[in-house]
Order: structure tokens, then C-alpha cells, then sequence
């Protein structure tokens, strides 16, 4: 998402970047001196409400701040930064290496084979290479070719994307196994409660509106469960939920050929009509025309 202040603390998509217009079911990955080069190396406190990053530091180094721990940034080092967590990283000049942000449904869906993937990429932490048994230039050569099939429009690269993604979640998970003591303190209880309300809407969202629903489920009132989600993400319980429902609607009307009454059903809307209304209200075009201009862009 573009850069929202909330309790003075920003929320991004991309670090910097007030555009809006992302696609919010999949990945963006960039160099580290693309993005941190021109703020100085110095990257500060913020959060992405939708998105997961993996870092990968092949030379150089600084300091991360996640929540209420300060970390020394080795090199080489994976960082995973999940969803909500607000940090700030300092990068020593010249520090080389890539970012990946993912959203958390490409997360979800790289990871669904294996639900210990999507457990390990939602652990705060700082991972050294060295000393790992984990081959640092197979590292290095995944985030590479993850970038280069980002950037090249070749035949099959999304697929290829999701290929690679999913190995560098192999990877974390493997090192969040070699390295049980981190010292990173663990989330507060809004960060619980907002990880416990999104793995709820992934269950429930397709049948469920009432917060109420959602709010009995985690024992806590709608009251308590808004302000936790506005705290850790700047948006409503509600918001939250509605987004979710805009997702699924995006990805049957890009990758389906289910009618528009199709799709309001597969999502659970009853009624086409209103489901054509909830669509143009959050996604500033109605389901029709978003599908066309999603294909003649691929087009």
C-alpha cells in the first residue's frame, strides 16, 4: 500500500512509495541499494500491514529494529520481517543484497503445501549464513533468479516467480531451525490477536460478515478486535476483511473464465448486483471492467 501514517508510524507497501496501485496477491523484489541508496542506507520506522519481506544481505551489513529489539545485520544474513511487525534498518554504505515483499496471499499459497513454511516466515528474525550448512551461493542464485524472471517477461513467470519464492521460504524455514535462540521479543497482544484474525477471515471470509463472528471466535469484543487492527494496520476489522473478499474476486476475474454472477457466488454474495456495487465501491471499477483492463494489460 501507499505510505499511511497511523500513531506516527507509517505503513507501506513498498518502503517510500505512495502509490496504491499494486497488485496485492503477489511479490515485488528489488535490490537493497534500489530502495535504500536513496534515503541515505537508512530505511526508518514503519510497517507493512499486507506484506511479508525477506531480505537477503550479501555484503556489507547494519542494524535492524524489529518491535523492541535492536539486531546487528551480518553478512551473509536472510532477515524475515513479517507482516505488521514495525521496523527500521540502518544499512552500512554499499550493502548489497535484494528484497522481497510478498503479500500475504502469495505467502499463503507458496506455502500450502507445507504449513510449517508460512509458521517459519512468521517469526521476526536475523538469520547468519555462515556456519549453517546452508550453501550461501544457492542462496544468493535463488534471490538472483527470482529478480531476473521479475523483471523479464518470459513465458511462465509468474509460475517461475512462485518457484522461487518457495524456495527461499525452504530456506527460512530451515534456518529458523538452526537457530532457536534470536533474542527478538515476541509481537505484542494486538499483533497476536491481528495474526489470529487473519488465519480466521482465510476460514471464514467467503461466508462470514459480521465482526461479531469474528470477535466471539477470539474471545474479545469487535471494539477490542478494531482497535488492534487499526493499531497494527492503519485499517478496520472490517477493512480488512472486505480486502480479503476483493482479493479472491480479483483472482477468479484474472485467472477464470467464471461469469461476474459466477464469481459473486464463489465468494458468497447471493446477489450479482450488489456484488457488482461492493466490487466498484473498493476497487474503483466494476468487475467487468477491471477484468478488461487486466487483460489487455497481459495482452
Amino acid at each position: 500500500m501507499g505510505g499511511e501514517v497511523m500513531g506516527g508510524i507509517p505503513h507501506y507497501y513498498l518502503y517510500g512509495d505512495q502509490g496504491t496501485d499494486v497488485e496485492l496477491d503477489f511479490l515485488n523484489i528489488e535490490a537493497i541499494h534500489d530502495r535504500s541508496g536513496p534515503h541515505d542506507w537508512r530505511i526508518r520506522p514503519h510497517a507493512h500491514p499486507d506484506h511479508l519481506q525477506i531480505l537477503v544481505v550479501r555484503e556489507g551489513g547494519g542494524t535492524i529494529r524489529m518491535e523492541d529489539s535492536a539486531l546487528p545485520i551480518p553478512a551473509p544474513s536472510i532477515l524475515v520481517v513479517p507482516a505488521g511487525i514495525v521496523h527500521q534498518i540502518d544499512f552500512d554504505r554499499g550493502t548489497d543484497g535484494f528484497v522481497v515483499t510478498a503479500a500475504l496471499g502469495c505467502l499463503k499459497t507458496a506455502s500450502s503445501g507445507d504449513p510449517r513454511l508460512l509458521q517459519a516466515a512468521g517469526r521476526p528474525a536475523v538469520y547468519a549464513l555462515d556456519g549453517t550448512g546452508i550453501s550461501i551461493p544457492a542462496v544468493n542464485d535463488t534471490f538472483h533468479w527470482l529478480h531476473r524472471e521479475y523483471i523479464w517477461s518470459a513465458p511462465g513467470r509468474r509460475t517461475a516467480i512462485m518457484a522461487q519464492f518457495m524456495r527461499i521460504l525452504v530456506v527460512v524455514f530451515r534456518l529458523s531451525i538452526t537457530h532457536q535462540n534470536l533474542g527478538i521479543v515476541t509481537p505484542d497482544r494486538d499483533y497476536d490477536l491481528l495474526v489470529r484474525y487473519r488465519a480466521l477471515l482465510e476460514v471464514h471470509f467467503r461466508t462470514r460478515r459480521s465482526l461479531a463472528f469474528y470477535a466471539d471466535l477470539l474471545a474479545v469484543t469487535s471494539a477490542r478486535l478494531n482497535a488492534a487492527c487499526k493499531t497494527r494496520t492503519g485499517k478496520t476489522a472490517s477493512d480488512l476483511l472486505y480486502e480479503r473478499i476483493i482479493v479472491e474476486a480479483k483472482r477468479y476475474l484474472i485467472y477464470t473464465e467464471s461469469t461476474v454472477a459466477q464469481v459473486a457466488h464463489l465468494i458468497g454474495f447471493d446477489d450479482p448486483a450488489y456484488f457488482n456495487r461492493f466490487f466498484a465501491r473498493r476497487a474503483g471499477v466494476s468487475p467487468g471492467a477491471f477484468r478488461k483492463e487486466t487483460t489487455s494489460l497481459e495482452s
